[in-house]
């Protein structure tokens, strides 16, 4: 989820002295932590004009702050079409294309008038039947109220975020993998991976060709990056005492 990464990347930066090393799918440093608007200073311009997409892709957050409970209840109409609506596999040909999160507000929500998510096939290159119960189940049981209020917190984030030590800087090694085909927290054709880079003095990067839920993509690609950036930049305290 976009908005936990402001979580991990705000516990490195403001307790330093509790983390050995710091990993983040998708989500760069020095971005979502420092709230909405150091998020839409990265939008590629050439792609989503200011005058017609003022919010970029990232407009569906504003759509959060504007309408949380209509933006809620369509997604508590039905968790187990929202699921599948909402887990989709990357698409390689969608590369230059206009995001739908860029024009969530001007369709009155993540499904429009319908208030309910279409009743889509599984994407079985993302999720399991498995899986989809047991995500469904739990949104069903607890709603999502509380997936949706990470992007409640803004304002009050970028004022933590501004109280890190050390100016921001992270001295224990970072990894940072990005996604190829996810087009909202795009770091192929916009800058915002570029905020990070100064900013982290022991930085690994890597890429996988996959959306935005690269973990449950392409679960082994992903594994097979932190173990390696584990054993060469954290060897030291991975794997731990009493490993195989």
């Amino acid at each position: 989820m976009t908005g936990a990464s402001a979580v991990v990347w705000n516990i490195a930066s403001h307790h330093p002295e509790r983390c050995t090393a710091v990993a983040s799918l998708c989500v760069p440093y020095a971005t979502i932590e420092h709230g909405l608007d150091a998020l839409i200073a990265t939008v590629d311009r050439s792609l989503y004009p200011v005058a017609e997409y003022p919010a970029g892709q990232w407009d569906y957050m504003r759509f959060y702050e504007e309408n949380f409970e209509r933006a809620t209840s369509h997604f508590d109409a039905d968790p187990v079409r929202t699921v599948k609506a909402l887990f989709r596999s990357g698409a390689p040909d969608k590369r230059g294309e206009v995001s739908r999160t860029a024009v969530i507000r001007r369709h009155g929500g993540w499904f429009g008038p319908a208030g309910v998510a279409p009743d889509l096939p599984l994407d079985a290159r993302v999720l399991s039947e498995a899986d989809l119960a047991a995500y469904a189940s739990a949104l069903s049981r607890n709603g999502f109220f509380g997936p949706d209020a990470w992007y409640m917190n803004h304002a009050r984030n970028a004022v933590y975020a501004g109280e890190a030590v050390n100016g921001g800087r992270l001295a224990m090694p970072v990894l940072f993998v990005g996604a190829s085909y996810d087009y909202v927290c795009d770091t192929v054709g916009s800058s915002l991976a570029g905020p990070m880079q100064p900013l982290c003095a022991d930085l690994s990067m890597a890429r996988v060709d996959s959306g935005h839920w690269m973990a449950q993509e392409k679960p082994a690609e992903v594994n097979a990056i932190l173990a390696r950036w584990l054993a060469t930049r954290v060897g030291g305290h991975w794997p731990g005492p009493g490993a195989d």
